[in-house]
């Protein structure tokens, strides 16, 4: 049974690595969501037989668990190590360039990520919610201690986390709309402004907060 694409020479083409299948899995995923892809969609989108597919992942649910772990593991490994010894700018600098990079070379990872959040199906809930919850409970530790020198209350703390992962993500989940309605360049300079801006907003939301200047009497 054949494992690759036939060119229009005749030739045979490459089977298609486990990246570029992980790829294409992404993709497809975010677009259409778990349900609304097939084992044989994917085959067919990259041109091979379905029992091909089989040979590199069991089934639906294994490919994408294998998505979410490439996907979310950086991230997660990202944020658990972010500015634990202080909010050094260039610790934060270091740490958003791996986020927005990682983010880049996945450009179908935060729509697959926002779509998983409103899935209903329960395989696909329990395992999107262990990751949410790692990266959750990550996030929250790693504000937590510069959110209090920086005035923030402690039951605000989750919201502030929430709320920088939104920023974080937004870019790259809304980036389609934003080139067709606003004519943003899918290009490094503007991912480079995006990654200037979160170093900006960071710091000032999570920088201790200046002390009130004695006035002279």
């Amino acid at each position: 049974m054949p494992t690759a694409r036939t060119r229009p020479n005749g030739r045979a083409a490459a089977a298609p690595t486990r990246e570029v299948i992980l790829d294409t899995a992404e993709r497809l995923f975010a677009a259409h969501g778990v349900d609304g892809v097939a084992v044989r969609d994917l085959a067919r989108e990259m041109g091979i037989t379905a029992s091909s597919l089989y040979n590199h992942f069991p089934g639906k649910q294994a490919l994408y668990k294998a998505v979410l772990e490439r996907g979310l593991g950086p991230i997660l490994e990202a944020v658990a190590t972010a500015w634990g010894d202080g909010l050094r700018p260039d610790r934060v600098q270091a740490t958003l360039a791996a986020l927005t990079s990682h983010l880049a070379r996945h450009p179908h990872l935060a729509g697959l990520l926002q779509r998983a959040l409103l899935e209903d199906s329960p395989t696909v809930r329990t395992l999107i919610e262990t990751w949410i919850a790692s990266l959750y409970r990550e996030g929250v530790a790693v504000v937590r201690a510069a959110a209090r020198d920086a005035g923030w209350e402690a039951d605000e703390v989750p919201h502030l986390a929430i709320a920088l992962f939104g920023m974080i993500f937004a870019y790259f989940t809304d980036a389609p709309a934003l080139r067709q309605l606003l004519g943003w360049e899918d290009d490094a300079r503007t991912l480079a402004v995006q990654r200037r801006f979160l170093e900006k907003a960071v710091i000032r939301l999570l920088g201790p907060r200046p002390r009130p200047v004695a006035r002279k009497r």
